[in-house]
C-alpha cells in the first residue's frame, strides 16, 4: 500500500505554507518521503532536530487524520495550540478532561475534518476510545518519544505496548516513530514492538554537535567556577540542579552577584512558570536555574551554555539537557561541575531508585487509603495528587515514595501524569431559544451570559477556554463574583463550567487489590536495576574519564562508529595546546609508558630518551599525564607509572 501517486512537490508547498520554510533540514525530507510512500519509519533526530515537522508535514499532505501518541502532556498541548494558530484543526485528549469534553473531541475527529489528534499512551487502552478511533479517517500514526516502548530504554512505559494493538486496527497505514536518543539495542526493540512491516526504514542523524563543546570539571567550589563560566561565556544560560529549593537558592545567589537570574521547577503554578519562561525567552532574564522540568519543547536557539551543577542519572538524559545549548549552530558550551559527593550520590541511587517489595506494598496501601479507594474499585479513575502532602500525611520519604510509584507504574497498576495546567472551560448546554427564555426570567444572569456569547464563539458546540479575569474586567466586577455566577449557572444546568486546574494526576489502571495479592516481579525489578547501573556507570565514566574525547564517548554510547576527535571538548582543547595530532599524542604517551615501565626517570632524562619529537611537546604530554593520573613523581622527583589496580 504505497502512496506514490501523491506529488512530492506537495510536501514543499506544505512546508512553506504552514511552517514558512523554503527547504527541509538535513534528513527531514528523506523521513517525510519515506512515510509518504507508505513505509513504516523510525527517525532518530537529536534534541532540537525538528522532529515534529517530520510527521506534521506528511499528515497535512495526506487526506485524513494523524494520530499522535506522546507521553509529554505539556508538549502535546503546546503543539496543539501552535497548529491551531496556523489555522490547522488539531485536538488533544489529556488527563483531567471531563468525559463530556472527551466525547466532543472524539466526535470532532470523526466528523469534523480534523488533521491531528494528540493522546497519551494510557488513553489507548480505553475500550470507548478504541470504539471511536476505528471510526476516524486515520492516515498515519506518529509515536513521539518512541524509546519509551522499549524495555531496554531508560524511560520504559508499559502503556506504550498498547500501540501495537492500535496499529492492527489500521493495517494499511504507515507508522512513524520518533526519538532524540536511543542506543542500537533500543532502536531494534522499537521496530519489533511497533511491528514494523518489511521494507521499513530507519533514519539516524549523527548525535554529533560540532558547535557544542563538552566540558567537565571536578570542583569543590562550584559557585565560583559557575561565575567564571558565566563571566567568560556571554549570552543566556540554563543551570540544572536536582532539588527545587536549590533552584531558588542559586538564583538568589546569582542575583546577589548582579546576574539577571530566576528559578523554575514543576512545583510553581502555571502562570508563574509561564511568566518566568517568557521573560527568559525574551532575554529579560539571562540565567534560568531549574530542575529537569525546564526545557522540554522550549525552542530557544541562542542558549550559549548549559551548566549541570547536579548530575543526571544517565547519558541519554544528559545528552537531551545539554543539547538545549547552541541550537542556532553557533558555538555553545555544555559544562558539568561535579565533586566526590556527586559521585557518591550517583552510587546511592542504585539503591534508592529500587526500593524493596515490602516498601512498594506499603506505599500502594497508603495511596489507596489517602484517596479513599475501597477494595475492588478504582479502575479507570483519575485523581489529582500532591506527592509532598501525601508523604507528610504518611511520614514517607518523597524520593523513595516517588520511586515506589514509578515501579507500580511499571507493573501497570497506575499511571503518573506530569503537572498540567488546564484553563477554565465552558460549554452552554441549552439551545439558543431556551437560553433566551432563561435570561428573560433571571435578569441577574443576563450580563454574564451576554459577555460569554459575545466573547467566545462556538460555545454551544464545544468546550471553549475562558478567562474569569477577562470576564470580570468586562463586567467591571471582582473575579470571585464571576466564579460564583458561573458555578450557579453550572448548578442550574445552563452551562457546564470546568474551573482551571494545575495538579499532577494518578490514574488507576485496575481495581484496588489486597496488598498480599500485589504482583511485583522481583526478577524484572532486578533486571531494571542492572540496566540502570550500566547506564549510570556509563555516565560516571563520561565525567571521570579525562583521557578521551567527550564527543567520541557520547557518540560511541549511541552506537556510532569510525569517529574522530571533536576538537572542541576540554580533552581536545588540551590536546590542541600541545600542537599534536591524536596519533602523535597516543604514540608519545605509549613511548613514555614503555620507558617508565623499565625504570623511573626524571622529566629531563625522559625528554632526552625521546629524541624524535620536539622537547616542548614531550614535556607537554608528561605534564598532561601527571595531571590525569597516568604517572606521578616520587619523593626524589623521579617519574613513575601509577598502578591501575
Amino acid at each position: 500500500f504505497l502512496l506514490t501517486a501523491i506529488p512530492m512537490s506537495l510536501i514543499h508547498q506544505v512546508l512553506a505554507q504552514y511552517f514558512g520554510y523554503n527547504q527541509f533540514r538535513p534528513l527531514q525530507e528523506d523521513i517525510v518521503r519515506s512515510v509518504m510512500e507508505g513505509h513504516d519509519t523510525l527517525a532518530l533526530l537529536p534534541t532540537g532536530g525538528g522532529k515534529s515537522i517530520c510527521f506534521q508535514v506528511p499528515a497535512l499532505a495526506k487526506d485524513g487524520l494523524c494520530l499522535v501518541i506522546s507521553p509529554l502532556i505539556a508538549l502535546m498541548k503546546d503543539q496543539e495550540e501552535q497548529l491551531k494558530e496556523k489555522g490547522i484543526r488539531a485536538a488533544a485528549i489529556v488527563s483531567g478532561m471531563k468525559k463530556s469534553e472527551v466525547e466532543i473531541v472524539l466526535g470532532n475527529c470523526i466528523y469534523g475534518d480534523y488533521k491531528f489528534l494528540y493522546v497519551s499512551p494510557e488513553r489507548l487502552a480505553s475500550d470507548y476510545f478504541q470504539e471511536q478511533l476505528i471510526k476516524m479517517p486515520v492516515s498515519m500514526i506518529a509515536v513521539d518519544e518512541a524509546h519509551c516502548i522499549s524495555q531496554w530504554g531508560y524511560d520504559f512505559r508499559p502503556p506504550y505496548l498498547e500501540i501495537a494493538n492500535i496499529r492492527e486496527m489500521f493495517p494499511n497505514i504507515p507508522i512513524m516513530a520518533l526519538t532524540a536518543s536511543a542506543t542500537t539495542e533500543v532502536r531494534d526493540d522499537i521496530c519489533n514492538r511497533l511491528k514494523f512491516k518489511p521494507g521499513y526504514k530507519i533514519f539516524t542523524k549523527s548525535f554529533g554537535r560540532s558547535n557544542l563543546s563538552y566540558v567537565v570539571r571536578h570542583e569543590d567550589n562550584k559557585y565560583d567556577r559557575m561565575m567564571r563560566i558565566l563571566n567568560t561565556i556571554q549570552g543566556t544560560s540554563i543551570i540544572y540542579v536536582r532539588n527545587r529549593k536549590k533552584t531558588q537558592d542559586i538564583a538568589n545567589w546569582l542575583l546577589s552577584q548582579r546576574v539577571k537570574a530566576d528559578f523554575y521547577h514543576a512545583g510553581l503554578d502555571f502562570q508563574t512558570r509561564t511568566e518566568k519562561q517568557n521573560r527568559w525567552m525574551k532575554n529579560d532574564i539571562r540565567v534560568i536555574v531549574s530542575t529537569n522540568a525546564f526545557g522540554m519543547g522550549i525552542n530557544k536557539p541562542d542558549v550559549r551554555s548549559v551548566i549541570h551543577l547536579d548530575l543526571p542519572d544517565d547519558l541519554e538524559s544528559y545528552y537531551q539537557e545539554a543539547g538545549r545549548a547552541g541550537r542556532d549552530e553557533k558555538p555553545a558550551y555544555a559544562v558539568v561541575l561535579y565533586n566526590n559527593n556527586d559521585l557518591a550520590e550517583l552510587e546511592r541511587k542504585k539503591i534508592t531508585n529500587f526500593p524493596e517489595v515490602e516498601e512498594i506494598k506499603t506505599v500502594y496501601q497508603a495511596l489507596n487509603n489517602y484517596l479513599q479507594i475501597p477494595l475492588e474499585t478504582g479502575e479507570g479513575q483519575t485523581y489529582e495528587f500532591d506527592l509532598l502532602q501525601f508523604c507528610a500525611n504518611y511520614k514517607q520519604d518523597p524520593v523513595k515514595t516517588y520511586n515506589c510509584l514509578k515501579i507500580l507504574e511499571l507493573a501497570d497498576y497506575l499511571t503518573l501524569s506530569e503537572s498540567l495546567f488546564l484553563p477554565s472551560r465552558i460549554k452552554i448546554l441549552l439551545k439558543n431559544i431556551d437560553l433566551y427564555a432563561f435570561q428573560v426570567e433571571r435578569k441577574e444572569y443576563e450580563p454574564i451570559l451576554k459577555v460569554l456569547l459575545r466573547s467566545y464563539g462556538g460555545i454551544f458546540d464545544d468546550y471553549v477556554r475562558v478567562s474569569e479575569t477577562e470576564i470580570a474586567r468586562r463586567l467591571e466586577c471582582d473575579k470571585k463574583i464571576v466564579i460564583d455566577l458561573l458555578q450557579k449557572l453550572n448548578k442550574f444546568g445552563i452551562l457546564n463550567y470546568l474551573p482551571s486546574t494545575d495538579q499532577p494526576r494518578i490514574t488507576f489502571n485496575c481495581n484496588r487489590e489486597d496488598i498480599k495479592y500485589l504482583r511485583i516481579n522481583k526478577e524484572y525489578l532486578e533486571d531494571r536495576k542492572n540496566r540502570f547501573v550500566v547506564r549510570a556507570d556509563a555516565f560516571k565514566n563520561f565525567i571521570t574519564n579525562s583521557h578521551q574525547c567527550r564527543s567520541i564517548m557520547i557518540l560511541s554510547y549511541f552506537g556510532e562508529e569510525n569517529l574522530t576527535r571533536c576538537g572542541t571538548c576540554d580533552y581536545c582543547r588540551e590536546l590542541n595546546k600541545m600542537e599534536l595530532n591524536e596519533i602523535e599524542f597516543e604514540n608519545l604517551k605509549e613511548s613514555i609508558i614503555i620507558h617508565l615501565e623499565k625504570e623511573s626517570l626524571s622529566p629531563h632524562e625522559l625528554v632526552k630518551h625521546i629524541q624524535t619529537i620536539h622537547p616542548d611537546k614531550v614535556t607537554a604530554v608528561i605534564q598532561w599525564m601527571l595531571e590525569n593520573g597516568f604517572i606521578k613523581t616520587d619523593a626524589g622527583g623521579q617519574l613513575t607509572l601509577v598502578s591501575k589496580e
